[in-house]
């Protein structure tokens, strides 16, 4: 465990100390060769459904290893685990076979072992008998981050994570400590322990992370007001990571500068990129943090200011890699996240599910998707205009937006209006009225109470 020992009282250190974290991660983490154990609980791994289960977990993990620049994956291991609680896990012998295993390779830099958290004092036994750093989910997840991470608001979030990790590890210290009757091991005259001192310091640097963060909370609550006053609809997409999300928006919107990456959780911050619908109404689609199963609370809770853009949307598009063979688990996984996140029931009821990759699915598999959900190829366009279409309808069922054609004069200010405060979707001539044109469009209701205040209720029915 790092001793900190400065304070950290200003956004402006806060950061730095968020930076050196990310800097000092991309150092260290640099070309590690990792074998992967898998544990099983007894009992379980005679079951061939839940083998096909650890199969695609297994396959997961070492997606999740070859995510960071330079590591590679030794080897892969399953190992029947005693208990998820207790400090050894395994039985004796599989823990002698695990540690002959590791030290007879050389090659090994570093175990991953798949469990979503180890206990410190797991780590630390571990550790000591395999001669190696033993990651968990937790950290391994929180590495790719750091690997990740470039703007300030996504390293100030990964920083606070980290607080986190550490904070529960040194109470699982002070648990031991006193079980051993060795809580007393006083630095100063002060009467303060070195525990007591890293946790203060811990809770300080926890502190100044908040108050950053709080800053860059209320600059995007902010920005998404001015967004609002606009009166564009927001469109939040939101999926397992690398399900294609930001390809979908690029499919949507047409945007040249979207880059999407073949990579897990290449997209740390939310962004925003507006596109046009199939009646030209301006939407503005959020591209979201992917998330992966067993995704850590403590990281959820750091990423809740960047993803409190979700919770304000007016629609979620959720986004399923339907080529995955573990595709129905993975949806299910970010509905409960949405859920954990406290996505207001609404916003849930009416999810936009979006089946994509359908190109990729071989032909003659019979595979079924969801009921109701959209089948979409982000990158060969497949089903992109109807599900624009899809989008329209239900921003009108959700929204206050109002879709009616009113009939204006054809000399006057009445378009020029419109085409600013509205969304027209298309001008017509009116048979038998050489003065007047009929406007097809998509106010906000309160765009509308302007139009009717300045030019009257002419509304064609």
């Amino acid at each position: 465990m790092e001793e900190f020992d400065e304070e950290v009282d200003s956004s402006d250190l806060a950061f730095d100390y968020a930076n050196k974290l990310t800097e000092r991660g991309h150092r260290t983490i640099a070309g590690h060769k990792v074998l992967i154990i898998q544990p099983v609980l007894k009992g379980l791994q005679t079951s061939s459904q839940h083998s096909s289960t650890l199969a695609l977990q297994l396959a997961e993990a070492v997606s999740l290893v070859q995510t960071l620049p330079s590591w590679s994956v030794v080897d892969t291991q399953r190992a029947r685990m005693r208990s998820a609680t207790k400090r050894a896990m395994f039985g004796k012998g599989t823990l002698q076979d695990l540690t002959e295993k590791i030290h007879s390779d050389q090659e090994v830099s570093t175990v991953f072992l798949d469990v979503d958290r180890l206990s410190g004092l797991q780590k630390g036994f571990l550790e000591e008998a395999w001669g190696r750093p033993v990651l968990d989910r937790f950290e391994l997840v929180l590495e790719i981050f750091k690997s990740h991470a470039s703007s300030r608001e996504a390293k100030l979030q990964i920083a606070l994570a980290e607080v986190h990790f550490r904070k529960s590890h040194l109470r699982q210290a002070v648990e031991e400590l006193d079980q051993q009757g060795g809580g007393q091991q006083y630095i100063g005259g002060g009467g303060e322990t070195l525990l007591e001192k890293q946790q203060r310091l811990l809770r300080d640097k926890e502190g100044a992370l908040r108050k950053a963060l709080a800053k860059l909370k209320q600059k995007r609550g902010l920005l998404r007001a001015g967004r609002e006053k606009k009166n564009f609809p927001h469109v939040a997409v939101v999926g397992y990571t690398n399900a294609g999300k930001t390809s979908l928006i690029k499919a949507l919107t047409g945007s040249s500068k979207l880059d999407p990456q073949d990579r897990l959780f290449a997209t740390l911050d939310v962004t925003s990129h507006v596109g046009q619908l199939t009646n030209r109404m301006r939407v503005i689609f959020l591209d979201t943090v992917g998330f992966i199963a067993n995704l850590p609370h403590e990281l959820i809770a750091s990423f809740s200011a960047t993803l409190e853009d979700v919770l304000h949307a007016d629609l979620i598009l959720l986004v399923t890699d339907v080529s995955h063979p573990d595709w129905p688990s993975q949806r299910l996984n970010v509905l409960n996240v949405l859920h954990d996140l406290g996505v207001a029931q609404n916003l849930l009821d009416n999810v936009v599910e979006v089946s994509n990759k359908v190109d990729l699915i071989p032909a003659g598999s019979g595979e079924e998707l969801t009921e109701g959900s959209l089948p979409v190829s982000a990158r060969e366009g497949t089903g992109v205009t109807f599900l624009k279409e899809v989008i329209e309808q239900r921003l009108l069922d959700v929204t206050d937006l109002v879709k009616c054609a009113v009939k204006i004069p054809q000399a006057g200010l009445h378009l020029g209006w419109l085409y600013k405060e509205a969304t027209v979707e298309e001008v017509s001539p009116i048979e038998g009225d050489a003065e007047h044109l009929r406007v097809d469009a998509v106010f906000s209701k309160s765009a509308f109470a302007k139009f009717c205040a300045q030019f009257g209720d002419s509304r064609i029915t």
